[in-house]
């Protein structure tokens, strides 16, 4: 990541860029013998790729899951078949149906698909989605750092005025355009600032360049010598002039106020990379301008709305970045600071919780921004266009570029917008919020089956009970209640915030209707003992009664209930009803008898009260954990006060 200054016959690393002027390269090692090639191959074989929040907890669920149930099926075998002395089949097949209860089958499947709807999604709306986890980063985060240029206002500039510096009394406008043609000239359009001044001053030049300082975001000036000995600077004022600009400070301060960029242009005798600033005159300050995005102010509106914070990262002026970021709509703008100022990392670190627009920042600076704010517990996205974004953009958590910027920005981001314009992220920002709500739905359906059928299976291994229901039962009610609903939901709008962690949310959900299934069924069990229901009756009433609760939790999952809800929680309902009707025997499901009716029935009766009692009594807990959490506090405060 460190400047490095090359000349030639010097080595060059593939991998590398140019930060400032230009090169013409001899390619010696291509392909597998490449340094860039060397490292990804070595890095492969030492470091497994990180996986996105959702899919991470699930790996790490099915793995608990895949190491908990090998000797789970050895001990249900073993009770079912040695102690109850069922047929070595049908304890097989018992223990089946408890095994394929605890995996989420399809929940994998389902996210998968999801995203990769959302990538499809996102390529019609001009977005590039290069890493998968970089949509379900973006939903969760509540900080964007943005520069100015390219972001809050268009990347074409234009030169809108030259000015004499106070005590240049040579000043002409003849003269003025003569000094800047010859300057531009000399230089490469490697950046908008160039485009912009070879644009506006594209005359003959009288002189010649013999040596020409590139322009470099970590100087923030670039220069050239002419044949006749003259030698000129153009760059930020405060970065030129250095202790003296205090001296002009006022002026360029009153040009900055009214939202230009403004450049010094200076004369300086020893213009060759090294200069002492007291050989420098300043002679003109050259404005520069960029339009305000025309969706800028309701993009970064919708932003504020949803509680997201921007921090405004620029290596322009702070009152310049200042100005377009209160044009732009951003809240705080008049919160801005220096960043040649914060010279530690606990400077920076407050500062980042009390400014709102930084400038005059280096690239590493911004690197360092950007981990100031991960450090302070926000998930961090960063927008960048050019290489000087380069260092922030691969430190924070979700990266996007500009495609009309520079190339390296664009290969290091998970994100491009290809249109190149910052309003389209609130549409990116809504569908990955779409994905992991909707899969933090649709997954609750299938962790109720995971919770009920692990502490089934304990519970008929401690009690030497036969395990209720059988994999062809399981399969009618997964289908219903799970499979089909869950992949219907997840494709459906939704926008809401996405707070807390993927796992816990989802097993906070499905909390409730698992233990409900957990009582209903242990009844149902005891009763069949206690009056001698016979073992097929027993699992049909089980499997009925899984399939009550998982229409219940279908239908809180459906909640507020829209036309699409509606006819899919009806027809779920239908089709299971017909599947009883026409295919029981197919689906394993028995006739009940007189007394199997009303132990189903009483049972089904109490679905709802319960579930309802324990989803209220999870509803509290968070609450009562938060107060006694406060009170806590309070008292710690209290005890350090009185100490």
């Amino acid at each position: 990541a460190d400047e490095i200054t090359k000349h030639a016959g010097d080595p060059l690393l593939s991998g590398s860029f140019v930060i400032s002027g230009s090169c013409i390269a001899q390619l010696t090692q291509v392909g597998s013998e490449s340094f860039a090639s060397k490292l990804t191959l070595e890095a492969k074989r030492s470091k497994r790729r990180t996986k996105a929040g959702m899919m991470r907890s699930l790996t790490t669920l099915i793995g608990v899951i895949g190491v908990v149930i090998i000797p789970m099926a050895a001990l249900l075998i073993y009770r079912q078949h040695g102690n109850l002395g069922m047929s070595l089949t049908d304890s097989i097949v018992s223990t089946a149906a408890a095994i394929l209860g605890m995996i989420p089958d399809g929940l994998y499947l389902l996210v998968s698909v999801a995203l990769a709807v959302s990538v499809i999604r996102l390529s019609k709306k001009r977005t590039l989605v290069r890493e998968l986890k970089s949509i379900e980063t973006l939903a969760r985060t509540d900080v964007i750092c943005v520069d100015k240029t390219g972001t809050i206002t268009e990347n074409k500039m234009e030169v809108t005025g030259v000015r004499p510096i106070p005590g240049n009394e040579e000043f002409s406008p003849e003269k003025a355009t003569m000094h800047l043609t010859d300057f531009a000239s000399a230089m490469a359009p490697d950046n908008n600032t160039m485009e912009a001044i070879k644009e506006c001053f594209s005359g003959s030049s009288r002189n010649a360049a013999k040596a020409v300082i590139p322009f470099s975001s970590k100087n923030k000036y670039s220069g050239a010598v002419f044949e006749n000995g003259e030698g000129y600077l153009l760059g930020a004022p405060e970065f030129i002039l250095n202790d003296r600009y205090e001296n002009y400070a006022q002026f360029f301060g009153k040009l900055s106020a009214k939202g230009s960029r403004v450049l010094l242009f200076a004369r300086c005798d020893k213009a060759d990379g090294e200069f002492n600033s007291s050989e420098v005159y300043p002679l003109y300050a050259v404005l520069l301008a960029n339009k305000i995005r025309k969706r800028a102010k309701e993009t970064f509106e919708y932003f504020t709305a949803q509680g997201v914070e921007i921090k405004v990262i620029s290596g322009d002026n702070p009152i310049t970045a200042s100005s377009a970021a209160g044009e732009a709509g951003i809240p705080n703008s008049d919160r801005y600071i220096d960043a040649s100022a914060l010279d530690t990392y606990d400077k920076v670190y407050d500062a980042v919780n009390k400014y709102t627009v930084f400038g005059r920042v280096t690239p590493e600076q911004k690197k360092t921004l950007v981990t100031a704010l991960k450090n302070a517990g926000h998930t961090v996205a960063m927008t960048g266009d050019g290489v000087n974004d380069v260092l922030a953009l691969k430190e924070a958590d979700c990266s996007i570029a500009m495609a009309s910027g520079s190339d390296v920005a664009s290969q290091v981001s998970q994100l491009v917008l290809l249109n190149s314009d910052f309003s389209a992220m609130p549409a990116v920002v809504a569908e990955g919020r779409r994905v992991i709500n909707n899969i933090e739905r649709s997954a609750a359906l299938f962790l109720v089956k995971n919770i009920f059928s692990f502490f089934l299976a304990w519970i008929t291994i401690i009690g030497t009970l036969a395990y209720p229901v059988t994999p062809a039962q399981l399969s009618l009610i997964n289908a219903l209640t799970i499979g089909i609903p869950s992949f219907i939901l997840a494709l459906e709008p939704n926008t809401n915030i996405v707070r807390g962690k993927f796992l816990r949310n989802v097993l906070y959900r499905a909390a409730p209707a698992g233990i409900t299934d957990i009582l209903v069924i242990f009844g149902t069990m005891l009763f069949s003992v206690a009056f001698s229901i016979p073992q097929e009756e027993t699992s049909t009433i089980a499997a009925l009664l899984i399939a009550v609760v998982g229409f219940v939790m279908l239908y809180r999952v459906c909640l507020p209930f829209n036309r699409i809800r509606k006819v899919l929680f009806s027809a779920m309902l239908v089709l299971f009803i017909a599947g009883l009707a026409f295919a029981a025997p197919l689906f394993s499901m028995e006739r009940l008898s007189f007394g199997g009716t009303l132990v189903f029935i009483v049972f089904a009766l109490l679905v709802y009260p319960i579930n309802h009692a324990i989803t209220r009594a999870f509803a509290e807990v968070p609450r009562k954990i938060k107060r006694i959490m406060r009170i806590t506090a309070v008292k710690i405060k209290k005890s350090k006060l009185l100490s």
